[in-house]
């Protein structure tokens, strides 16, 4: 039997009478086939299939051929000549798409190792130094880590945005003149507020807490292109201009085409956009229209899949409105769950005048001589003749249908927020200093690049891997460095071990 890196060769009698060579290797105590070279019942051609499948794998392995029997001493040399094994699937993988984005003009190598680090083990600064050096043989301190973030705020994040934008137009050779914004909230686990982190309304629910509001500048594929910080406390209505004005002084898009949500809709920000010749696709609030609105709404009665447009004289824009029945099924089925639990408050007697409020579900809540707490059924009857019903105001002489298809795409700034919170861990923060905890949020932003970058080039090459699944592959693939105990050459080599660190090779060219 022939064994090596956990694979062997090994034969076996079929019933037919033929005799089958199979590579295996030993998982967890068990054989599972990795390869059947191939079955024959001349025992000429078995000897040449069995060595046909060590040559397999040696050159799977990448390693010289090892007899256990009549070369110990041998395999005793070499393995006393290892010097290192460290992972280098990351770099090829991730730090090939960090150059191809063009990141590698940033030339300090601490923003690479920080960039890729957040993509691989996104952990603190002080563990993440402990990473790099046990699986990357780098010895760094973690004065020069913070050093080097104080650098990166004074002096390149502005250069970071900028080779994200640049990559981004070279992908979609288009001109970014539709792009997608949206906020999110970063809660710090502190007591004592400062200039940045202050209270606020949080969407990750910790109202209490301080903490920073972070809007996200998207393009319609999900590609970011830029970002700005926000005291806690900001209205996120008020967040909106500065980062459009900014990205449009910057990079001089023409005809701008701005998608936000509702919480962008104001009228100071409506007044100001047309000022500055922005075009917009914001989502409308339709239950705060005028009568008259409302009731031309109510009364079209429209079908599923259908929309209207109507004309907002208050500022000549478009009101788009379209019903979709599977919409009024989830509006219907939030409404009974937040009604139910208000019910059951009520019957225990947990509500008191302090609730009444237009909060969620509590907006159906009224008081009866100043005392009991009940459900305003007249007002839950009125609310249901919205279900289903969503609107869309537009200054823009697009095509209905653009327009609601331009909105949902929104869902690319929620999948950004959302993947940074999860998978890039951008909280919790473990900075202070305003300039770090900006030049953290810079590092994730380069992260956040890559990974889209690696998701289009995986949907691009018909992979059928997702982001996550290729970066777990790639962190299991090592480089062995060998030293010759007599002759001390050393040799470096990439081990590729299993099939599928051998697809993910093959994917990338390494």
């Amino acid at each position: 039997m022939y064994y090596i890196c956990g694979m062997f060769v090994r034969k076996k009698l079929n019933k037919s009478g033929k005799i089958s060579i199979q590579v295996i290797q030993k998982l967890n105590g068990r054989n599972k086939v990795v390869k059947t070279i191939g079955c024959s019942n001349n025992a000429g051609v078995v000897e040449k299939l069995f060595l046909e499948g060590k040559e397999w794998i040696n050159r799977l392995s990448g390693l010289q051929e090892f007899s256990f029997s009549s070369h110990k001493q041998e395999l005793h040399q070499f393995i006393a000549g290892i010097e290192s094994l460290t992972v280098i699937g990351i770099e090829k993988l991730l730090g090939k798409l960090f150059d191809e984005i063009g990141f590698g003009k940033v030339k300090d190598q601490m923003f690479r190792h920080l960039v890729l680090c957040r993509l691989v083990y996104p952990v603190s600064k002080l563990k993440t130094v402990d990473y790099l050096s046990k699986y990357h043989g780098l010895c760094i301190d973690i004065n020069s880590v913070y050093r080097y973030m104080d650098k990166l705020h004074s002096k390149q994040k502005e250069a970071i945005q900028d080779i994200s934008y640049a990559h981004t137009c070279e992908v979609l050779k288009e001109p970014l003149n539709l792009l997608f914004y949206d906020v999110t909230t970063l809660y710090f686990e502190i007591e004592q507020e400062d200039d940045l982190r202050k209270p606020g309304f949080s969407k990750d629910g910790k109202h209490s807490n301080p903490q920073i509001v972070l809007g996200l500048l998207v393009t319609q594929q999900g590609y970011p292109v830029s970002y700005s910080i926000f005291e806690g406390n900001k209205y996120e209505g008020h967040t909106l201009m500065p980062i459009i004005v900014s990205f449009e002084h910057k990079y001089h898009v023409e005809k701008l085409i701005v998608v936000a949500d509702a919480g962008m809709l104001s009228k100071d920000n409506i007044r100001e956009l047309k000022a500055r010749g922005f075009e917009y696709i914001l989502g409308a609030r339709i239950k705060n229209e005028s009568e008259e609105i409302k009731q031309a709404i109510l009364s079209r009665e429209l079908q599923n899949g259908q929309s209207c447009v109507l004309l907002n004289k208050e500022n000549s824009d478009r009101l788009i409105v379209t019903y979709s029945s599977a919409r009024a099924k989830k509006d219907a089925h939030n409404r009974r769950k937040g009604l139910d639990r208000l019910k059951t408050q009520i019957k225990n007697g947990q509500l008191t005048k302090k609730h009444i409020n237009n909060r969620g579900y509590n907006k159906f809540l009224k008081i009866e001589n100043e005392v009991k707490v009940s459900l305003n059924e007249e007002m839950i009857t009125l609310d249901a003749k919205w279900d289903g019903l969503k609107g869309y105001l537009t200054n823009t002489g697009l095509a209905a249908n653009f327009i609601v298809e331009s909105y949902q795409n929104l869902w690319n700034v929620e999948k950004a927020f959302r993947i940074a919170k999860s998978d890039l861990k951008v909280r919790p923060v473990y900075h202070r200093a305003q300039r770090r905890i900006e030049a953290h949020i810079c590092i994730t932003f380069a992260a956040y690049k890559i990974y889209k970058e690696l998701e289009r080039q995986l949907k691009i090459k018909k992979a059928g891997l997702s982001p996550e699944k290729a970066i777990e592959i790639a962190k299991t693939i090592q480089k062995i460095t060998v030293t010759h105990p007599l002759s001390d050459h050393t040799v470096s080599k990439m081990l590729i071990l299993t099939p599928e660190q051998q697809n993910l090779a093959n994917l990338f060219d390494f």
